[in-house]
């Protein structure tokens, strides 16, 4: 049976790299198609496809890091290059928008398959069923953060959004749906996944509760709706609530995290990226200075090298890619940002002082107590930003950011003596759809300056 559903994926693949989005070609008639709820799990437990190779583009075009000329210069990739500086130059590649649709359309197979069992007894069916709809989720908020506008309320029912897949039908016509509308299909996919995952996963590439519970708290603090994020940071946390204690790893350690560490609620990775990677990326010199001496961070975060601090941190334990899963320290530190938002500074002081307490050198800080609704905001910002460097969540971060007239920023990068610049609320943080996927497809592209 294991052979009849790798030969399945294996002609997938091959189909799915050889359209660019991801509706092309019609699969073999000859292909082998996985029938029964055993295929359904192995599909789902296929960790290459279903939890890596999400886009990192977001992050390359980020401020945790910057390159040196020669090292921009070295840079195989062309595209990377061009969205380092923030180039209009068309994207070539479409790994970082195929990679995710991959995702997606393995993911659409198994509800296809599963759409036909009819029996339904016990718990296999339905949690193969919402594991599904995780990964679709999770998935589609990925290419969301990286090639969409920045999630306004009044703008959202017009803003592109992403071409929606909810069948594996690979004659189906991509168009984009709008932002608004991607959101929701996102949020219904979460729903249904929290409703019937299990409180713990049976194995460790697979979601849980708590991780749905996450995915929707990430995305509503992407809406800026702080009640909702709030409400699912709590659940994700009744669930989860370990916080690892900083105090206790080796800083000395080449990769100090370990894989599955128990903060992970959902591990993933993105596709491989020569900027981010240690041989490149100098962590940004002004946000190493803002770890103080007794935060643990500055020394499991950063090892020092000749040309500057690079980055040791990741949650995957691995220098290939960077962990853009979910965490509990994320629901921390969302839950706080959305307490204070609301008003409730008691419950987002204990939330950042918890928070805190595993993150400095033991006894060496004190509890934060402030009665001042800004200050508050400023320092569970400042945590988070701190605390989720390299983990594709900061260009999500500046897009919510940037309309907010007190936290909004203008990056800078230099090179050979030229300066390039990325304004608040510029038309490329929607990073362009790769042209291929374009002109095959006839789907909008995103709009520039």
């Amino acid at each position: 049976m294991f052979k009849r559903l790798f030969k399945w994926m294996v002609s997938s693949f091959l189909l799915l790299s050889s359209c660019n989005n991801y509706l092309d070609l019609k699969p073999d008639a000859k292909m082998v198609i996985p029938k029964t709820l055993e295929d359904c799990e192995l599909l789902l437990n296929d960790y290459s496809t279903m939890n890596t190779k999400y886009p990192s583009y977001g992050e390359v075009a980020a401020d945790n890091y910057y390159l040196t000329s020669s090292s921009w210069k070295a840079i195989s990739d062309i595209d990377e290059r061009n969205v380092y500086i923030w180039s209009d130059e068309p994207i070539v590649s479409t790994n970082q928008w195929q990679g995710p649709y991959k995702t997606i359309y393995q993911a659409n197979q198994v509800l296809s398959v599963l759409a036909e069992i009819t029996d339904r007894s016990g718990d296999r069916w339905k949690i193969c069923n919402a594991g599904a709809h995780f990964f679709r989720a999770f998935a589609m908020q990925q290419l969301m953060q990286v090639f969409t506008p920045p999630y306004d309320k009044d703008t959202a029912p017009e803003a592109l959004g992403l071409p929606i897949k909810l069948s594996p039908n690979l004659d189906e016509h991509s168009v984009r749906a709008s932002l608004y509308e991607t959101c929701l299909q996102i949020i219904k996919d979460y729903t249904l996944a929290a409703r019937d995952l299990p409180l713990q996963a049976e194995n460790k590439g697979l979601p849980g509760r708590a991780a749905a519970y996450a995915g929707l708290a990430r995305l509503y603090l992407v809406m800026q709706d702080n009640e909702r994020a709030f409400q699912y940071a709590d659940s994700a946390l009744a669930l989860q609530p370990v916080l690892l204690n900083y105090n206790s790893l080796n800083a000395a350690a080449s990769l100090p995290f370990a894989r599955f560490n128990a903060e992970v609620l959902f591990p993933a990775t993105s596709s491989s990226s020569y900027a981010l990677g240690q041989s490149y990326a100098l962590t940004d010199t002004a946000l190493f200075r803002s770890y103080a001496t007794n935060d643990l961070r500055r020394g499991l975060f950063f090892r020092q090298t000749g040309n500057g601090m690079v980055f040791k941190g990741s949650y995957d334990n691995s220098l290939s890619g960077i962990f853009v899963g979910l965490t509990t320290a994320e629901m921390y530190l969302t839950r706080a940002e959305a307490a204070a938002r609301l008003g409730q500074l008691d419950l987002a002081t204990e939330d950042l002082n918890t928070f805190r307490s595993v993150r400095y050198k033991a006894g060496s800080i004190s509890p934060f107590e402030s009665t001042n609704a800004t200050a508050l905001l400023n320092e569970v910002l400042l945590e988070r930003r701190k605390e989720l460097i390299f983990r594709g969540l900061r260009w999500a971060d500046l897009k919510r950011l940037n309309q907010e007239a007190s936290s909004a920023q203008t990056l800078t990068r230099m090179l050979d003596g030229k300066s390039y610049t990325l304004k608040p609320g510029s038309k490329k943080y929607a990073i362009l759809i790769p042209q291929v996927a374009i002109q095959e497809s006839g789907m909008t592209q995103n709009a520039r300056d």
